[in-house]
């Protein structure tokens, strides 16, 4: 599993607030298929930046679809996401 993957998977299933870059954010993470599809929207709290991805384990191998943004964007912000204890 790379390390994004671990990252991605890591987070809590659910709605939940966390930190990234300094800035706080609620994010939602859904798992589908047993963990085999992910879909992760976070919005910052009190600011206008926006993330939403869909990850995809396939048999080919790992699938990362960022929605209208680029792909650095996300692998970062999941990266860096601190959900709160």
């Amino acid at each position: 599993m790379s390390d994004f993957a671990a990252a991605l998977t890591a987070l809590p299933d659910g709605t939940f607030f966390g930190t990234a870059h300094g800035r706080r954010y609620v994010a939602t993470k859904s798992s589908y298929a047993n963990g085999k599809s992910i879909k992760l929207v976070a919005e910052e709290l009190g600011g206008t930046d926006y993330i939403s991805l869909n990850w995809y384990d396939l048999g080919s191998g790992a699938r990362l679809k960022p929605c209208e943004m680029p792909e650095a964007k996300v692998r970062a912000f999941v990266d860096a996401l601190v959900p709160d204890a």
